[in-house]
């Protein structure tokens, strides 16, 4: 089969075309999967974060109730 220059053009067009769109899906699949990766990692501070922050909270209670109880006994 025989292709006139013009209907080369349009073919070479057309491939390219189709090369161009697999090229930027398959970055589009890559970005998507760094993005959730990311959003792993700013999962796992958030949840360490929190894990702290809880501890530092029964320690402020644990002082809390032991002011309270000096408090207390120079009160007497």
């Amino acid at each position: 089969m025989v292709f006139s220059s013009g209907e080369q053009v349009i073919l070479a067009v057309i491939i390219g075309t189709l090369a161009a769109i697999v090229y930027s899906l398959r970055v589009l699949v890559l970005m998507e999967r760094r993005i959730a990766r990311l959003d792993e990692n700013i999962e796992k501070l958030v949840k360490s974060v929190l894990r702290e922050e809880l501890k530092i909270e029964k320690e402020e209670q644990v002082i809390e109730k032991e002011l309270g109880r000096k408090r207390k006994i120079k009160k007497r």
